[in-house]
């Protein structure tokens, strides 16, 4: 049986919620934008009326201004943003229970258990199109087709409050003529190597030889290449299906650079602090950590390491953390702007098992006594909220977390 795949994707989402919330800025092109106090000064969504100016998501506020000098901005309000995605996930979920979250304004849906109850494909879409405007004021552009792949790129062909049906009869001439920037998963990289490599548009792709790509870009060609002919069969995972984690981490840009190790220190603290938190409320233990690092110029390092053993405390995150800091950066001379943690290579709780060193038992008795402390802290932020319990250092600080 063939199936009946949905795509919805809010449009232009943070921009759409703002105007909801507002509507007085509908009458002006505006934007969602980060604060620049924090140097997260980047247009985050844009309205309609911006768009038509050619202002981008991604670009700092001031390239925005210069196509548009009348923008106007507006600050998020993420847990606004977060109320809505949930309304329209419950929206969703009166048409089928198969309904699989791709961000906070998107998922995919399989009706095909459901069109004897709700119709045709295009006909589900278009009642979800007029219940969200009618339940939220928001508007959303649906893809139909018979798997995934397709189907987010229905939703994306046009926009706003469109539905687009994709077939296996008419794929081949609305995906094909388009650029392969424009297939679901290929990233500007790949994108600028397959230009590189003779490749211009998605039928390009999808003539191509199978292992040709496979040998150019690896088991991620061979994917490619079945995607652009339809033959994906991923399945739309269940609403409360929660895949599991591969890596948990945190990161920050700051309000200023880091000039030397007190700063790095109290920053790392707050990083780890996080993780670690995520960590034990999943359950989970990491057994590498991975630090990137972004300095004042803007460029990047990753830098990676094995932990002596799995753990789930700031207590040994913060320790590694600093010490790749200080092998692969002086910051007196090369300030930080921003930190990333991360732990990876994740196990469950139940699977860690640890053998301890006699050599080391003053480290495990300190382990020990902060395992005590950090789950004591859990305890009081769960009963009281997350602001009830924080170190002295983070209070006031000059980094804006």
């Amino acid at each position: 049986m063939e199936r009946t795949i949905l795509h919805c994707d809010c449009n232009s989402f943070f921009a759409s919620v703002e105007g909801v919330l507002n509507p007085e800025l509908k009458k002006y092109a505006y934007a969602v934008c980060g604060d620049p106090e924090y140097r997260h000064g980047i247009i985050l969504a844009k309205n309609e009326s911006a768009k038509k100016y050619g202002v981008k998501t991604g670009e700092a506020i001031w390239q925005a201004k210069s196509k548009c000098p009348k923008l106007v901005t507006v600050k998020p309000h993420y847990e606004m943003y977060k109320k809505y995605s949930e309304i329209i996930f419950n929206i969703y979920c009166r048409y089928t229970d198969l309904v699989e979250p791709f961000g906070i304004d998107e998922c995919w849906l399989d009706v095909s258990g459901t069109t004897h109850l709700f119709g045709t494909g295009e006909e589900i879409a278009d009642e979800l199109r007029r219940v969200v405007k009618m339940e939220t004021g928001l508007t959303i552009s649906v893809g139909v087709s018979y798997n995934k792949i397709f189907a987010k790129m229905g939703s994306d062909y046009k926009k706003p409050d469109a539905t687009t049906v994709i077939t296996p009869a008419n794929f081949k001439s609305i995906l094909y003529p388009l650029p392969v920037g424009d297939m679901f998963m290929v990233g500007r990289r790949s994108a600028e190597k397959l230009r590189n490599l003779g490749f211009f548009t998605i039928g390009d792709i999808a003539t191509a030889d199978e292992c040709t790509l496979k040998r150019i870009f690896g088991e991620n060609g061979r994917v490619l290449w079945q995607n652009v002919n339809g033959y994906n069969y991923s399945p739309v995972m269940p609403f409360d299906y929660r895949e599991a984690y591969k890596s948990i981490g945190n990161g920050a840009t700051f309000k200023r650079d880091l000039v030397n190790q007190r700063d790095v220190r109290t920053c790392v603290f707050f990083l780890c602090d996080k993780v670690a938190a995520r960590l034990r409320k999943h359950h989970v233990e990491c057994s590498a950590l991975q630090v990137g690092i972004k300095d004042k110029n803007m460029q990047s390092i990753s830098r990676s390491v094995q932990l002596p053993s799995p753990t789930d405390l700031s207590f040994d995150l913060r320790r590694t953390a600093l010490s790749l800091i200080q092998d692969n950066i002086d910051v007196t001379k090369e300030p930080i702007r921003a930190l990333t943690v991360t732990g990876t290579k994740l196990l469950n709780d139940d699977e860690v098992c640890e053998q301890i060193s006699l050599l080391d038992l003053d480290y495990h008795i300190k382990r020990e006594k902060e395992q005590r402390l950090e789950n004591a802290k859990d305890n009081i932020r769960h009963k009281y909220g997350l602001g009830t319990l924080t170190r002295c250092s983070f209070i006031h600080n000059e980094f804006g977390f």
